[in-house]
């Protein structure tokens, strides 16, 4: 012990720091050894060790690459016409072989973090009706936390605070109230395109997934948050932006600390999270003032959800209890994306379909003019639809 204190007596203070740094550069790089290779193999262990296939852990990138060379391959080839229905080798290659190879319930590799795929629809059903929270929604990346929030990511008491403030806006009575936005925009795509054909004398071409996209983003604008359209606008064109660049942050984004780097993909999804947050701001603190100098509640989303969010506080007795405008925003966000995309993907492949089959087309037009002729559709007609329904 004497030896020891007279050595670090005698020792220079160059010395004593190079030591200290050369603990600390052993002491990280166990811990980076821990991550990228002692940590992921053990777990992949555990894994086959309770009776799980899936992919072999590869360093660091995992089935990355993998996975994109696999998405390069689909996407070169067009659809099969003749099994349109069969997508998963084109969305998810990946996914489908490892399936395919491991059976349902199996396993692959995001950079170091393993992720079970579970494809069995009863096992599913079983793990999402878990009471013991054990299930936890999945811990989003830094970046992707700017584009996705509200109850996606939500969880426990946050979430069914925010799942109570919202139901009521969403009841089949408040809803109906939105049917003249929806009509409006609907109305307002068939009067353009019933021009198009007119000036082209009989037939065009169009691209219905833009049309759809602008479409559901009109229906929303309108609906939801009783905006213009120049505003709506805006706002889903900077969400379709953001979404192709948080697909591009994946690629890298298992690396620590990379969504911190002032890379220019990095810079520009902060700005457009900072614009589209600031443009949802404006619009609910305009909604705010309307409604607290005795403006009447309009009939949309926004509103209700706001006057909901009103009640809940007053019900509580303390302002804290409620939603901020942080978290009205997050909703808001969501409602945008979630809602555009599902509404143009969904009417895109209806109209795809019905392409492929004139009969459904004869038999649904026959039964939307036998139902409305040439009215306005209403609430009690759509209910009476059934081979539109279908389709």
């Amino acid at each position: 012990m004497e030896e020891a204190m007279a050595i670090l007596r005698d020792a220079s203070p160059w010395s004593l720091l190079a030591g200290a740094a050369a603990m600390a550069a052993l002491w990280w790089a166990v811990k980076m050894l821990e991550w990228v290779w002692w940590g992921p193999r053990r777990i992949e262990r555990a894994l086959r060790a309770q009776g799980l296939g899936g992919t072999h852990y590869r360093f660091l990138r995992g089935d990355i690459r993998e996975e994109q060379r696999l998405m390069r391959a689909a996407l070169s080839k067009p659809v099969p016409m003749d099994r349109p229905h069969d997508i998963v080798p084109r969305v998810s290659p990946l996914l489908h072989r490892v399936t395919a190879e491991h059976g349902k319930v199996s396993f692959t590799w995001f950079g170091p973090y393993p992720r079970i795929t579970i494809s069995d629809p009863e096992l599913v059903r079983q793990v999402l009706a878990n009471k013991f929270g054990h299930f936890d929604k999945t811990k989003l990346a830094r970046l992707a936390r700017v584009f996705i929030g509200g109850l996606a990511v939500l969880d426990g008491e946050e979430w069914a605070k925010h799942r109570r403030i919202m139901n009521p806006a969403f009841h089949a009575e408040k809803l109906k109230r939105m049917l003249p936005a929806f009509s409006a925009s609907c109305s307002e795509l068939i009067d353009r395109w019933d021009n198009s054909v007119t000036v082209s004398v009989g037939a065009i071409e169009l691209d219905v997934w833009s049309e759809f996209q602008n479409l559901s983003g009109d229906v929303i604008s309108r609906a939801a948050f009783g905006v213009t359209n120049e505003e709506g606008r805006r706002i889903f064109q900077l969400q379709a932006e953001q979404a192709e660049r948080l697909v591009q942050s994946f690629r890298t984004n298992y690396i620590p600390g990379f969504s911190l780097l002032p890379t220019e993909n990095n810079r520009k999804m902060k700005a457009i999270n900072t614009e589209v947050k600031g443009i949802l701001r404006g619009i609910i603190e305009k909604r705010q003032k309307y409604m607290k100098n005795g403006g009447t509640d309009k009939d949309d989303l926004l509103g209700l959800l706001l006057e909901s969010n009103m009640d809940y506080k007053d019900a509580n007795g303390k302002t804290s209890k409620g939603m901020t405008v942080e978290d009205v925003i997050d909703e808001c966000k969501l409602f945008y994306f979630a809602g555009m995309e599902t509404t143009a993907v969904l009417l895109t492949w209806t109209v795809v379909l019905l392409s492929m089959h004139p009969e459904w087309q004869d038999r649904a037009r026959e039964e939307v003019l036998q139902v409305f002729g040439k009215n306005k559709p209403d609430l009690n007609g759509l209910s009476r639809l059934k081979v539109v329904s279908t389709c």
